[in-house]
């Protein structure tokens, strides 16, 4: 799944190429996407102007004229600007048709994305939409830091690493962020959250930070499906420690990285670095 590197990658990609611009037209070829595109959205969007583009957590927020297009990547999806009129391929469901000529096109094979609207901006969107209005802060913004995830933490006795992929305590920290930062702060992937104390809990807040910051500054993750809005992949894969590296030595000690499902899902660590 693109997660928020990839995704504020992306909206760094396009959003040269929408704000100012004018929707002509929406065209969709496959309404069936998580949520069903309703049919009177091709006439709610025409002819509006895109005032700016933003992100909340993984969703990037569009915002025109009488309200905000929320779109969501899902576990496949990707954007493209391209030419009005260039060939769709199979799953390239909807384009959104400009005043210059171009489009923004959305592929999304396993049809897991949403493409919703609200008549509110994006500010009002934030507070009370279903989808947003219950998300925690953004790890690079100001509301994030060690002393959040410390009070947050008090009395949940959930392993810390689903503790900081939980949406609800801080946004866009997913499977592979969360191993590598929780590698970088040296705490047990398994720990229980409320055993994790203050210090420690601020040397994970900022190497989150690290983490994400440095994967956006190299252009998000490429495993699978993601690439960049302009077809080049991202390369921070390269750069990972533990995720993905089950068996091989830590960079740290030489230990053999271990892996083991925490919350359903895989989980990276070294036995001697993190405790």
């Amino acid at each position: 799944m693109p997660e928020l590197p990839e995704v504020e990658t992306t909206l760094r990609g396009i959003r040269p190429h929408l704000e100012g611009r004018r929707i002509e037209q929406l065209v969709v070829r496959e309404p069936r996407l998580r949520l069903p595109i309703p049919p009177d959205l091709p006439a709610l969007v025409g002819g509006r102007a895109i005032l700016g583009l933003s992100r909340r957590a993984k969703y990037l927020l569009i915002e025109i004229e009488t309200g905000t297009l929320i779109l969501h990547l899902g576990m496949s999806g990707s954007l493209r600007v391209l030419p009005t009129g260039s060939p769709p391929g199979k799953h390239d469901h909807l384009d959104l048709a400009l005043s210059d000529g171009r489009c923004l096109r959305l592929r999304d094979p396993r049809r897991f994305g949403l493409f919703v609207w609200t008549p509110d901006p994006p500010e009002i969107a934030e507070a009370r939409h279903p989808l947003l209005k219950d998300l925690g802060p953004e790890p690079l913004g100001q509301e994030f830091d060690g002393e959040h995830l410390y009070r947050a933490s008090r009395g949940r006795r959930v392993a810390v690493k689903s503790f900081v992929m939980d949406g609800g305590v801080v946004v866009g920290v997913g499977n592979i962020y969360a191993n590598e930062s929780l590698f970088l702060a040296g705490i047990h992937p398994s720990r229980p959250s409320h055993r994790v104390g203050s210090e420690r809990y601020g040397r994970l807040a900022r190497s989150i930070r690290a983490v994400l910051a440095d994967a956006i500054a190299q252009g998000g993750t490429s495993l699978r499906d993601f690439v960049q809005e302009d077809g080049n992949p991202g390369y921070f894969a390269q750069s990972l420690k533990v995720y993905g590296r089950a068996g091989k030595s830590c960079p740290g000690c030489g230990e053999p990285v271990r892996q083991r499902r925490i919350g359903q899902r895989s989980s990276f660590y070294c036995p001697r670095c993190q405790r």
